[in-house]
């Protein structure tokens, strides 16, 4: 007999203190029922599939589901794939037959603005109603407010394209961060500069502001290295059509190249222009070091 479950309802994108709310009371509700707490997601934003439109996100799927893990506990967690049966799946069938037939649901919690179905038109309220009627326990999260601001992923989404990064941490509960796989640059850090790594990450994904930042960097056996990051072109040493996200890792000299790693923004340092000299870049960067020093 499969395990019964707990679920917390979400796309959950940036995992922030919003979500929080609701993965513990997940958690919550799973020790009490005896079940497994579980998150469920979406592999795409509903959004970007429906409009055709590219959505910049806090977070692609796996990032999604490692916070999950790693910052709540719930090993679970659903990642469906969004796509047209999905989109028009009534809303009554979401409920029925994919999360009570397929993933044995017994409770369900979700946040106050949560729709689902064919054109949303499953609200909390029919939420609430539909497992009164079916036996399953419903738990409707309301609003998280911080300075008087509801918590959104909308919301963080605009602070981080700022720069605003202090409050954006606020509201993630984290300072924000970037995941992806160490790439291959053009090796100018390594042969002119100072070393660093470049990231690979999606192209609709949320970026602060062009810029030098004070960072933190996780690697794969979950260290954390004091860094600085240039996000930007690089015009003193060429330039490039598009923006790179480029870390130098302070007392670090070990080899990366295809790791995944994250990226923490802790605070922006200064803009990036073009220096007269590489030299005069490289002093620079020094200086910046020396600051990124002093925010870890």
């Amino acid at each position: 007999m499969e395990e019964k479950t707990v679920i917390a309802l979400g796309f959950f994108d940036g995992v922030h203190v919003g979500h929080g709310a609701l993965l513990r009371r997940t958690i919550e509700r799973a020790r009490e029922l005896d079940a497994e707490p579980a998150a469920f997601t979406f592999d795409r934003s509903p959004k970007e599939f429906v409009t055709g439109i590219p959505v910049p996100l806090l977070t692609d799927v796996s990032e999604r589901c490692a916070l999950i893990r790693e910052e709540y506990g719930i090993r679970r967690v659903i990642v469906a794939q969004f796509d047209r049966q999905m989109m028009t799946m009534p809303w009554q069938d979401f409920l029925e037959r994919l999360l009570v037939g397929t993933h044995h649901a017994v409770h369900l919690v979700a946040g106050h603005d949560y729709h689902f179905g064919y054109r949303n038109e499953g609200t909390p309220e029919r939420l609430r109603a539909w497992c009164a009627e079916h036996g399953l326990g419903c738990d409707i999260i309301p609003k998280v407010e911080l300075d008087g601001t509801t918590v959104s992923s909308t919301y963080i989404r605009g602070l981080v394209e700022r720069g605003e990064l202090a409050r954006a941490a606020l509201f993630l509960g984290r300072p924000y961060a970037l995941s992806g796989t160490v790439a291959h640059g053009r090796g100018l850090g390594t042969s002119e500069l100072v070393p660093t790594i470049n990231l690979a990450f999606p192209a609709a994904r949320v970026l602060p502001p062009r810029g030098v930042y004070a960072s933190r960097t996780r690697l794969p056996d979950g260290t954390r290295v004091a860094s600085v990051t240039n996000v930007g072109v690089n015009p003193t040493v060429g330039g490039e059509d598009t923006l790179s996200v480029e870390t130098h890792l302070i007392g670090y000299a070990g080899d990366l190249y295809g790791a995944s790693v994250r990226v923490e923004f802790l605070r922006y340092l200064r803009a990036e222009r073009q220096f007269a000299s590489v030299e005069e870049l490289h002093r620079q960067i020094e200086r910046d070091i020396e600051q990124a020093k002093g925010e870890q």
